[in-house]
């Protein structure tokens, strides 16, 4: 299993646009597409992984507590 987080090209431009942006709002710095795309690289190996995980933990937490609920509407014959 590749566990590496892809992106399409279109989504991938669209994130080193928003990169760029933040830079010039934020830091009044102006990055090019090569700056910005080792940034964007930086973030998917190093922190996305991160968020991921936590994504997969908090469906886990959600879908057991469905399951649990689940239980809840069984229907119980009562003894005669």
């Amino acid at each position: 299993m590749n566990n590496r987080i892809k992106l399409s090209q279109d989504r991938r431009k669209e994130m080193i646009g928003l990169i760029k942006k933040y830079f010039i709002n934020e830091r009044d710095e102006e990055l090019g597409d090569l700056a910005a795309s080792l940034i964007l690289d930086f973030f998917i190996e190093e922190l996305a992984p991160e968020f991921y995980n936590q994504g997969v933990y908090d469906s886990y937490q959600y879908m057991s507590g469905q399951i649990e609920d689940l239980l809840g509407i069984q229907i119980y014959k009562r003894k005669s």
